[in-house]
């Protein structure tokens, strides 16, 4: 009897650290995955202990059994895309660096260099570092405001400031495609929320969303970009990931608003299952 060829099945691997509490890291990052109808892989970069209070520890792993978790996805499975996340170490970032060098897919960066609560989540001796290593490896950047200051070592108050920013980031680094713009904490006054997709040749493309009051928003940012390299490696277009992602965040966050899964009720998890 004939067997048809089984679908090719593309793979998003997630790099990133251990959320225990489900909110953030690699358990948001498959979570996204599977609700999009992506299949996820993921390595883990270090082990966190935190929950909604706040990061109490983070652990990272040594950079040669990072690099090993990512080889056996790669050599296996038809991975077009990865998304990296919490990093932990240089040392882990230089690693990376030299395995996605050889690397021909997309590569999405959430620049997580500090957790919501301020716990600093990468020990790096400086900020040159990580471009030189990592995101010249990468294809697409998603920092909020404050990471973007960081990456620019400027202070950033307006949307014209990050625009002019992201420009500058890439400008400087020659592999990356688009940086995204995550305009949730530049204007915290508005009632709608500007998300900015910035393109190679500079062309700017704004995605605008309802600003939903809720208390339920831990691992937003690693929901984000998760969700983005899912829709890109269904779609190949930047901007329909990016519109497709802006729905996407928007429905979580409205359906998560109702839901308490934590005791304090403050900075509880989004609920990815639509």
């Amino acid at each position: 009897m004939y067997c048809s060829q089984p679908t090719l099945s593309p793979t998003v691997l997630t790099i990133a650290g251990s959320d225990p509490s489900g909110g953030a890291g690699i358990q948001a990052d498959l979570k996204t995955m599977t609700s999009i109808g992506v299949y996820g892989a993921a390595a883990i970069t270090c082990i966190t202990i935190q929950n909604s209070l706040g990061v109490m520890e983070s652990v990272p792993l040594e950079s040669g059994l990072v690099v090993r978790q990512v080889q056996a996805v790669l050599v296996d499975h038809h991975v077009t895309h990865i998304k990296i996340g919490m990093i932990g170490t240089m040392e882990i970032a230089r690693a990376l660096g030299k395995l996605l060098a050889d690397y021909s897919g997309e590569v999405v960066y959430d620049p997580v260099l500090a957790s919501t609560t301020g716990h600093s989540l990468l020990s790096y001796s400086s900020l040159s570092e990580l471009s030189t290593y990592l995101i010249s490896k990468v294809t697409v950047l998603t920092p909020n405001c404050s990471e973007l200051e960081q990456l620019c070592q400027q202070k950033i108050t307006t949307p014209e400031e990050a625009l002019r920013c992201a420009g500058t980031i890439l400008a400087r680094d020659e592999h990356l495609r688009a940086v995204i713009v995550k305009g949730g904490h530049l204007e915290p006054d508005r009632t709608d929320i500007h998300d900015y997709l910035i393109m190679k040749n500079l062309e700017i493309v704004v995605s605008k969303r309802r600003r939903i009051q809720s208390a339920n928003l831990h691992g937003t940012g690693c929901t984000y970009a998760s969700a983005f390299a899912a829709f890109h490696s269904r779609e190949k277009d930047y901007r329909k990931a990016f519109f497709l992602t802006a729905a996407y965040m928007d429905s979580i966050i409205s359906k998560s608003s109702s839901i308490s899964l934590v005791k304090s009720g403050v900075n509880g998890p989004l609920v990815h299952a639509l």
